[in-house]
């Protein structure tokens, strides 16, 4: 009934009435004419929405459909400063990023007053403490990694930097990076954009990781090539070889840099050719089975000059890790070390659906890995790292007690290089140069500065997982176990770890069928020399019609 009068065109009329007084008082100065353009250029916006054809609502809505823009690109800063709880994690809750902060600037990291967190809710989780803690002389906590096959075993942290990689990150965020993990004496991941320039210039230790692309010993993406992975693999600085099989935030999706965005730089870091789109396959092309894996393994072992080898997976079909596992034994070739990525993982760029609801979360994936290697009798031949949402010494103490030998960390380290969790890195406008390929903004990154808090943030955290260590009475972080960790499971009622989760005897599976339900399922039907599903699996499908 109202017509153009109708609020929904009120833009329109602030934008003609504006116009008309400023233009009616032209002559009186600078001010008003200066008005006279804001409004005209408010009135063209108008007329331009209402003949959009692409947004329905700036055409009911004219000028003030914009505001709704304007709202939801403000809407994760407020959201995380204003509205969201200290505990709430969205991600990652203002607590977990405090304490990286206080600790990466060597600044107070004391509580008063108590625990915020309620005590008596469900999930909510403590360490036993001992009438007799220990005196721990050094925060320095190591594991040894190399099995039997392996001829130059590696003395990792039992906390390091988890696969980020060049292009995801900036040049000067992975020169600090690397830089800290130096000065802090622990390694840092390349994820599988291959190892660059900013990776070698800190001359901290790396843990070469090779994607299905093959990125830096490749001839093309994805297809291996073993003189130009040999070129890199006997460099000091690399300590370990990483065969990424999938990613926690994305496990099961390739991924495309498209021809734009691979720079000079870029294309020279991940040994493929500018002007193309620069593919990373949903599988690899170098193996098709678990055994083929485990020969690829031995491959990469000799190629390397005896380093270590390993593979990182999130956890999926467990006929396929039986399978892995299997092969194990059919071969006889081990890995050196495993990672679990778990689904909590983050990422620059991932789906949705991906994100949210694929792969299996860390600790039921490292649960599932240790016990089967616990069952093979295997365990004290592999070691296993976790990467999963870590970040303050407590998430560390748990993740090892669960089975893992050490953690590590990726958004952490991000936060202590000065992250603030804007969610922009798919966007490359990372407000503070951490997740950017505009040199404009990573320039900003001071690297001097944020090596040192790289390095801080690590020793500080180790430093606060030494005094739990201590608190239990033990005397390296080795010595947790599931039973150390305590869970409510209700108001009433709580659990360790190791009686709230089924743990396999050491050497069960060759011995019998052992009562956990997911070895019960899948584990007899799994196959050495094949992914494919079991038996029953098929012929569920076939039931199905598939």
């Amino acid at each position: 009934m109202m017509g153009w009068l109708a609020p929904r065109f009120w833009g329109l009329l602030i934008a003609v009435t504006g116009l008309a007084i400023c233009l009616w008082q032209w002559p009186q100065g600078w001010d008003w004419r200066a008005g006279a353009l804001l409004f005209a250029a408010m009135l063209a916006l108008g007329i331009s929405d209402l003949r959009s054809k692409r947004h329905s609502l700036l055409r009911n809505y004219p000028i003030f459909g914009h505001l709704r823009r304007m709202f939801e690109a403000v809407r994760p800063m407020l959201r995380q400063y204003l509205v969201e709880g200290d505990q709430e994690e969205v991600p990652f809750s203002f607590e977990q990023r405090s304490i990286v902060y206080q600790r990466a600037k060597q600044q107070r990291e004391t509580r008063p007053f108590g625990t915020e967190l309620s005590v008596y809710a469900d999930g909510y989780e403590w360490i036993n403490h001992s009438m007799r803690p220990s005196e721990l002389d050094s925060h320095d906590f190591r594991v040894p990694v190399g099995g039997p096959q392996c001829a130059r075993p590696y003395l990792a942290s039992v906390f390091n930097i988890s696969a980020m990689s060049f292009g995801s990150l900036s040049p000067n965020a992975i020169h600090a990076l690397n830089e800290g993990a130096r000065r802090g004496g622990f390694y840092h991941d390349t994820g599988e954009g291959s190892i660059s320039p900013y990776h070698r210039e800190g001359g901290g230790d790396l843990v070469w990781e090779l994607g299905s692309g093959y990125f830096g010993a490749c001839d093309k993406a994805g297809v291996f090539s073993a003189a130009k992975f040999a070129e890199k693999a006997v460099l000091d600085q690399v300590k370990m070889i990483e065969i990424k099989l999938s990613q926690g935030a994305k496990p099961g999706h390739g991924g495309v840099l498209p021809a734009a965005k691979v720079s000079a730089e870029i294309a020279r870091t991940r040994g493929v050719p500018m002007g193309e789109d620069c593919i990373s396959p949903a599988r690899h092309s170098a193996f098709d089975s678990p055994e083929g894996l485990l020969h690829f393994v031995a491959q990469l072992r000799e190629l390397s000059g005896g380093k270590p080898v390993g593979f990182k997976l999130a956890i999926g079909h467990p006929w396929e890790w039986f399978g892995i596992a299997k092969a194990m034994l059919s071969t006889g070739i081990k890995p050196d070390f495993i990672v679990v990525d778990g689904g909590e993982g983050g990422t620059g760029a991932a789906p949705m659906e991906f994100a949210d609801h694929v792969g299996v979360p860390m600790r039921e994936g490292l649960m599932l890995v240790h016990n089967t290697l616990v069952g093979l009798n295997l365990r004290d031949q592999i070691r296993i790292g976790a990467a999963g949402k870590i970040v303050t010494a407590f998430d560390v103490a748990r993740t090892l007690a669960i089975g893992a030998d050490w953690c590590n960390a990726a958004r952490g380290f991000m936060f202590a290089l000065g992250c603030i969790q804007s969610q922009a890195c798919h966007t490359d406008h990372c407000p503070t140069g951490v997740a950017t390929q505009d040199p404009k903004r990573w320039r900003a990154l001071d690297v001097t500065d944020k090596a040192e808090r790289v390095k801080n943030f690590h020793q500080n955290t180790l430093r606060a997982l030494k005094e739990l260590i201590a608190a239990a009475g033990l005397n390296h972080p080795g010595e947790l176990g599931p039973e150390h960790i305590i869970q409510r499971v209700s108001a009433k009622q709580i659990r360790s770890l190791a009686g709230l989760y089924e743990y396999l005897r050491p050497g069960e599976l060759l011995e019998s069928t052992p009562s956990h339900s997911v070895f019960q399922r899948f584990w007899s039907d799994a196959r050495a020399d094949s992914f494919d599903p079991p038996v029953g699996v098929a012929e569920l499908r076939w039931s199905k019609g598939v």
